[in-house]
């Protein structure tokens, strides 16, 4: 545990590697500000000193993963001609699911305050699925220029399905239930290899 009075460096990611832990480990009813900096190993009221409340951290919990999803996925142009074009696609539609994604995804949904504040932050801007689909259509549109996804694929669509995919995925699923990666990556084949 960090001593009281000694700065802990990157605490926001602490807290929320902490959070997403409990949730996996335990589901979202036992996500508490308690539960979170002890998993954290750190003191008791840190969340409370950089968060004014749970639907505060939870909302920026949940916007950083967005954001951190959406930079992901907007490598992918710079993927264009490597690897497989299912794989790159695989990658970023698995990185939704990375890091407790479905629970952490309910959890947001159970919490009104949350829910609100991750709505005003997305209308405002704040990456997210939205972001997501953006990159994917223009990684999509870079391949078909290379000749590796076929000229009859609409990427616009083929990007709406995968994101509609893992955001289904995302809200009906909860610890306990089977790993929605599979059924992703099996879209993802089915999409740019048909």
């Amino acid at each position: 545990m960090s001593p009281r009075g000694v700065a802990t460096p990157d605490v926001c990611e602490q807290l929320f590697a902490a959070a997403e832990r409990v949730v996996e480990k335990y589901g979202p009813g036992a996500l508490t500000s308690r539960a979170v900096t002890t998993e954290a190993g750190c003191a008791k009221g840190l969340l409370h000193a950089h968060f004014a409340g749970m639907d505060e951290f939870v909302a920026e919990l949940c916007l950083d993963r967005f954001a951190r999803t959406a930079a992901k996925a907007r490598s992918l142009s710079a993927l264009a001609g490597e690897n497989t074009v299912a794989d790159n696609l695989d990658a970023v539609a698995r990185a939704l699911f990375d890091s407790g994604g479905p629970a952490i995804s309910g959890l947001a949904m159970t919490r009104h305050g949350a829910a609100l504040r991750i709505r005003e932050a997305l209308e405002g801007g704040a990456p997210g699925f939205d972001a997501i689909q953006e990159a994917v259509t223009g990684y999509l549109r870079a391949e078909q220029k290379l000749g590796r996804v076929a000229e009859t694929v609409d990427p616009g669509t083929v990007a709406l399905a995968v994101v509609g995919t893992a955001h289904h995925l995302l809200m009906t699923g909860w610890p306990g239930t089977p790993d929605p990666r599979p059924a992703m990556t099996r879209l993802v084949t089915a999409l740019v290899e048909s």
